[in-house]
């Protein structure tokens, strides 16, 4: 058996929350998850959109993380 480590170069991730406050906590979360891994954030993508059931807002977020450089 041959284990291979390889560094993540890129790392797209897709959050959604019912608030902004929570969609921000979750994303700060992940990026100190991510800073375990040498991922720094590269672009930020948000959106808000009704919900079609309730009509409240859901905001969303695509977060591209990439490799630091050392």
């Amino acid at each position: 058996m041959s284990i291979q480590l390889e560094r993540i170069e890129d790392k797209v991730e897709c959050f959604e929350a019912t608030s902004f406050k929570e969609l921000e906590q979750r994303i700060n979360e992940k990026i100190d998850v991510n800073k375990a891994l040498l991922l720094e954030v590269a672009q930020v993508n948000h959106h808000v959109y009704p919900h079609f059931k309730t009509g409240q807002p859901i905001y969303t977020a695509v977060v591209h993380f990439k490799a630091k450089q050392l």
